[in-house]
């Protein structure tokens, strides 16, 4: 078991949590939480606080223990700002909650709130994700936590004293790596950002410390103050900043919620949570994880969860991740690109507290070669235990395997295969037949859904100068201009194509051509010289082929092209 902990972080954080439960004894199912807020789109840097304890409670389902994944939806939650690309009219809803704003202009949602759940609910589901969500916004309204809520106001002094405590320290903000790029820089302020939660006031007034804050009921809006409470009669009285004031009692009211930092501890205790994480913003000194765990016990009466901190996800090749800039890289974005299984892995392969980067530039070329390179060393039993591990729990669940492709042909050659045929799906396949004659691919179906995402990310993500445009006629000015030697190596490599047509065939060929011009065998090991002509004739190549000095991978370009267009084109 310790050998497992050490190279499996979701063995040790599994073996932890059930040792939690079995503790506190409540004979329950073991509870791991999640909590996202529909504010606007919710990113890849949000995922890991879903994928996290989802890789937790399904490691802990595998092992025979009963196990829920709650996900709160803070869809109560106030509507802060109005994002970047959102009509500037939308301010007037600034203070509402987000199930009560209007969802933004062409959307088929009602609200806000379900316009942002909305895709990524879907994107969760493709993942293999399993929870139960709860609306937070269903929870309050329906009087479900009135007995806490009168709690906390019961025990509001007790609360100040705990939140007094910090407030004289600095409040948490974004906490960048050292030597973070940019990309991480970004991730790191769109973390400390999220839904504004965490930056809320915590309840103190002129009149006094009161942790529940209540929407208006002239204007619907948190822009109001609580100027009284009677304990005895749960008389509340609040004043808005509109001017209208109400008195109600708070035994019977149903349109208003705790503070953040009560709000977050109560549910603990409510769902007798075992396991939740946390992002770096939530678990410096005085934040929301750090005063919650206080809160939880002091008040509630309940031990907090046990709560890793996790780091933050970069983008490789999107710039600038920031929800209110409007350019934010979603789960359904990667999914676009990018098989579920692979996007799991990134998550399943670093421990939480370690940070990455998601690539949506051409290294999810290098993604995708160490994802296949790992399932190979695992058929072959030559994959360390925690590769193997992580693997396995990008690749399945504890309900069965998720859908992956049955041809692995690497993405770098499918991606240059939809560019080189602008998609068409008749020379795709034949391109894919001549890749390994002896095991032809005889359907596309083999390597979807690998080349719908190739093809997605040729379609959104390369840039336009990276595409690859083959010449329609030879170029006879270049063609004219050549030497011997030159004019040699292309001799050689037109009277291989036939015996060389395969993806490994012409690789062989490309790279021998050289060494057959100086006497030597296509096997034969490449001197400096000999890597020095290899250049030379690649770049005259390309600019034969494509008018450029680089292109796609010459030997899948190649069979691209086809032979009799290549003789065309070549034939000095």
């Amino acid at each position: 078991m310790a050998e497992r902990n050490e190279v499996d972080w979701v063995s040790r954080f599994a073996d932890e949590v059930i040792a939690e439960a079995e503790r506190r004894g409540s004979g329950k199912p073991i509870v791991c939480a999640s909590g996202l807020s529909p504010s606007g789109p919710i990113h890849l840097g949000n995922l890991r606080e879903v994928m996290t304890p989802h890789l937790v409670a399904d490691e802990i389902r595998r092992r025979g223990y009963e196990c829920v994944h709650l996900l709160s939806w803070d869809d109560y939650d106030r509507f802060r700002k109005v994002p970047a690309g959102v009509d500037p009219s939308w301010a007037e809803h600034i203070g509402k909650p987000l199930t009560t704003v209007p969802a933004p202009t062409g959307s088929p949602y009602a609200t806000w709130a379900e316009h942002f759940k909305a895709p990524m609910v879907a994107a969760l589901k493709e993942l293999g994700i399993e929870v139960h969500g709860i609306s937070q916004t269903e929870r309050y309204t329906s009087g479900a936590y009135r007995d806490q809520i009168l709690l906390a106001m019961r025990e509001r002094g007790r609360i100040d004293a705990v939140l007094g405590r910090y407030r004289t320290k600095a409040k948490p903000g974004a906490v960048v790596p050292q030597g973070a790029d940019e990309a991480s820089q970004e991730a790191a302020l769109a973390a400390a950002e999220g839904s504004g939660a965490a930056t809320e006031d915590d309840g103190a007034t002129a009149a006094g410390y009161f942790p529940y804050k209540p929407y208006c009921s002239f204007c619907d809006k948190d822009t109001t103050t609580v100027t009284s409470y009677d304990e005895e009669t749960t008389e509340m009285s609040y004043v808005c900043a509109n001017g209208h004031a109400e008195t109600v009692l708070l035994s019977e009211h149903n349109r208003g919620k705790l503070v953040w930092k009560v709000d977050w501890p109560m549910r603990w205790a409510y769902e007798g949570v075992v396991f939740e994480p946390s992002g770096v913003d939530h678990s410096s000194p005085g934040s929301s994880f750090v005063v919650g765990g206080q809160l939880v016990r002091e008040v509630f009466g309940q031990d907090p969860p046990i709560g890793p901190m996790y780091a933050f996800v970069g983008i490789s090749g999107m710039a600038k991740m920031s929800s209110s800039r409007g350019a934010v890289p979603t789960p359904a974005d990667a999914l676009e690109i990018m098989e579920a299984p692979v996007l799991r892995w990134l998550y399943a392969r670093r421990r939480p507290n370690q940070s990455f980067k998601i690539a949506f530039d051409q290294e999810i070329y290098r993604l995708y070669d160490e994802w296949d390179t790992l399932g190979r060393k695992i058929e072959d039993g030559s994959a360390p235990p925690a590769d193997v591990a992580a693997f396995g729990r990008a690749a399945r669940t504890a309900t069965g395997e998720l859908p992956r492709t049955p041809r692995p042909v690497p993405y770098r050659t499918l991606a240059s295969i939809v560019d080189v045929t602008t998609g068409h799906e008749e020379q795709i396949l034949r391109i894919l037949r001549d890749l390994d004659p002896a095991h032809p691919v005889s359907s596309l179906a083999e390597v979807r859904p690998r080349l719908d995402r190739a093809q997605a990310w040729v379609e959104t993500k390369m840039d336009a100068d990276q595409r690859t445009q083959v010449r329609e006629e030879p170029d006879t000015a270049l063609l004219a201009g050549l030497g011997d030697t030159e004019r040699n190596m292309l001799r050689l490599l037109l009277e291989g194509l036939d015996a060389h047509w395969s993806l490994e065939g012409l690789t062989e060929l490309v790279y021998g051509v050289p060494k057959l011009q100086q006497g030597l065998s296509l096997d034969a090991p490449p001197t400096p010289e000999i890597k020095v002509a290899q250049r030379a004739f690649f770049a005259l190549l390309y600019h034969l082929l494509v008018g450029g000095d680089t292109g796609p991978r010459l030997p899948t370009l190649l069979l691209a092209v086809g032979a009799a267009r290549i003789r065309k084109l070549l034939s000095a």
